[in-house]
């Protein structure tokens, strides 16, 4: 079982930065993926970054050269720099660890950018 505990989110004005943080329970070190996903009302959860066990980062074409995902092991701390914010990222981003078997999932932080 991981707990997954998220912060940084918030209000924000278009073209600002958040950085959002998740925190785990036990190390993240040998996890098969770590990474963020959002979801707006109506749809489904979509990836915004992940970075995986092979060093490996995925990152959605809407966030390319905007969102930055980065990891701290020795904290068991997985990042999302956000800059350049656009009202479109508002919604609710989700954390999420992966390893072969399970996925654990955050309670989620809202994210808004007003014009």
């Amino acid at each position: 079982q991981v707990l997954l505990t998220e912060s940084g989110g918030g209000s924000v004005q278009a073209g600002g930065s958040l950085r959002l943080s998740c925190t785990a329970s036990r190390s993240i070190f040998g996890l098969n993926a770590v990474g963020w996903y959002r979801q707006a009302p109506g749809k489904q959860r979509e990836l915004v970054a992940q970075t995986r066990i092979s060093g490996r980062l995925n990152y959605a074409d809407s966030v390319k050269g905007r969102f930055t995902i980065s990891r701290d092991n020795a904290k068991n701390t997985v990042f999302l720099q956000m800059n350049d914010l656009k009202p479109e990222d508002t919604v609710v981003y989700y954390c999420i660890a992966q390893s072969l078997q399970d996925e654990y999932w955050g309670q989620g932080t809202q994210v808004t950018v007003s014009v």
